[in-house]
């Protein structure tokens, strides 16, 4: 996978979706060695989507899983889909910022998982 290429996918669909009313975190899951050689965790669960957020207009929340053309969830994030899906929390898979609208605007629940 291409982290490179999902990071810049994951940038525009930041700004892009940043301008079509709605509010939207970038988020760190796992853990990092500090310099003093402690451990920070960033205090996310495995599995946490990339990016969350919520729509100005009615205050709903959701979740975007970034992904390249090519990447697939892993064990640990459909998990987290199933918890989002059993509650109705619109999220999915997003491979461009237009997947990423769709699934905010249509208030699509487990887009791109299947």
């Amino acid at each position: 996978m291409n982290k490179s290429e999902e990071h810049e996918i994951q940038s525009q669909i930041m700004i892009d979706v940043s301008k079509h009313h709605c509010t939207i975190f970038r988020t760190n899951v796992g853990m990092v060695r500090m310099s003093d050689g402690r451990w920070f965790d960033t205090g996310l669960p495995k599995g946490h989507p990339d990016l969350y957020g919520f729509k100005h207009s009615n205050g709903k929340v959701f979740y975007i899983e970034v992904k390249n053309r090519t990447g697939r969830a892993r064990d640990d994030q459909k998990q987290f889909h199933y918890m989002l899906t059993n509650h109705g929390i619109i999220h999915g898979i997003a491979r461009s910022p237009e997947d990423a609208l769709k699934i905010i605007d249509e208030e699509l629940v487990g887009y791109g998982f299947k």
